[in-house]
């Protein structure tokens, strides 16, 4: 039976992980050139946000943790390592299939993933594709990449 301060111990070791990972990810904005012409709020705003928020929840798992974290198991650290993997293929795969392919296929890899039928991932999938490519194409003018394999820059 694991002793009460090891089951503290797992959450103030995962709030100090997120508190140096914090700290990397709050000292980045530091190092972005200011433009001539930009906004008052500039581009340090939305990272300032996050490593804020980070900092917060960091530190309450360091003071207060949980009495009794319930770990998941292997099977669910496994479905969470292939869902990052397919978010590091997906960012691969951009460019070269075209945001629309690359989207439809990931996520029907997260449908299915995710306990949902394939099929109908399928459909939701390509749904969202194309509505979010409308959306940044046509609506806020923001190109996304059609694919190299189909010969479109």
């Amino acid at each position: 039976m694991i002793s009460e301060g090891k089951k503290r111990r797992t959450d103030r070791l995962t709030g100090l992980i997120l508190l140096i990972l914090t700290l990397v990810y709050g000292y980045m904005p530091f190092q972005f050139k200011k433009a001539f012409m930009t906004d008052p709020i500039g581009p340090k705003a939305f990272p300032f946000i996050v490593a804020g928020l980070m900092l917060f929840f960091s530190l309450f798992l360091i003071v207060r943790p949980d009495e009794d974290p319930d770990w998941p198991g292997r099977e669910v650290w496994l479905r969470k390592a292939l869902v990052l993997i397919s978010f590091v293929i997906y960012a691969y795969t951009l460019v070269p299939l075209g945001f629309l392919l690359s989207t439809t296929l990931e996520i029907t890899f997260l449908a299915v993933m995710f306990d949902g039928k394939a099929s109908k991932g399928l459909v939701a999938a390509i749904a969202t594709s194309l509505v979010l490519y409308s959306l940044f194409v046509f609506i806020l003018g923001i190109p996304l990449p059609f694919g190299k394999i189909f010969g479109v820059r």
